[in-house]
Formats: structure tokens, sequence, C-alpha cells
């Protein structure tokens, strides 16, 4: 910025610090809903249990991703896509970043699909090969007993 006659160079300065605080201020305002929460807004409450295959389970944050095969009623594999959970919440579950398995044969129940049809839905369980139901609730977590 070129000087203007007259002007110090401490003025000329100190508007620079103005100018540069005031971009720096705008840009953090302008970026905070960036960082907002989505909630459940895009998910209705219709529940939806579903037999498949795990294809990849993605221990990421903010949330975590299931993506498994299954076959829709025309005997089509369809793939879906159940989120859940960030794993810093997960963990006091039992879940880890291996819980599951690509090829691993599972059942999952669905709490809220995808309001525009697609298969997407907020997961409520998934029942392991051996019978383990994985959940955020106190009751799951613990294969059946065998008795």
């Amino acid at each position: 910025m070129a000087r203007k006659p007259g002007m110090p160079e401490e003025d000329e300065m100190q508007n620079k610090v103005k100018s540069i605080g005031f971009v720096a201020v705008f840009l953090l305002a302008a970026s905070t809903s960036v960082f907002a929460h989505h909630g459940n807004a895009g998910y209705n409450a219709k529940a939806v249990t579903v037999k498949g295959t795990v294809t990849q389970w993605l221990w990421t944050n903010p949330h975590t991703f299931l993506k498994f095969d299954a076959k829709d009623d025309k005997g089509n594999v369809v793939h879906w896509i159940g989120e859940w959970n960030a794993p810093s919440t997960l963990v006091n579950f039992g879940f880890t970043a291996k819980t599951f398995k690509p090829g691993q044969e599972i059942t999952v129940t669905l709490s809220g699909m995808s309001k525009d049809g697609s298969l997407v839905g907020r997961l409520k369980s998934v029942v392991l090969p051996d019978g383990t139901v994985m959940s955020e609730e106190e009751s799951f977590g613990k294969a059946p007993d065998s008795h």
C-alpha cells in the first residue's frame, strides 16, 4: 500500500493492522456455519432392518460410517451407508476401528432413513456374525446367552 502524502508511517501501519483485523473477524464470523452440527434433519423416523455384507467401516470424525451391500426385492445388490456417532462416543460402547470387517455378514437396524430416498440412514444397532449386538444402548453389546 503506497503511503499517502502527509500521512505518518505509524498511521499507515495502524490502518493496515485495523484492515487485517477487520478481515480476520469477518472471515471468522462467516465461517462459523461451517462448524455447525446438522443433527438429524436429513432423516425421517422410519426404522429399517437389513441383512447385508460389510464393504467398509469408516472410523472418522465427526461421524463414523458403515458401508454394506444387500439385495433388494428383485435380488439386485444395492449399496447402503449407515451413519453413526463419532469414535469418541462409540468407544464407550465397545466399538473400535476394527469392529466391522469387509466381508462380514451383518444385520443392520437403522432408526432413520434419508429423506431424499437414498439408501442412507442413522444406525441404531448391528448384529455381528457371532450374535453380538453392537449399539449405543446399554442393553446391547453382548452376545446372547447360549443357555
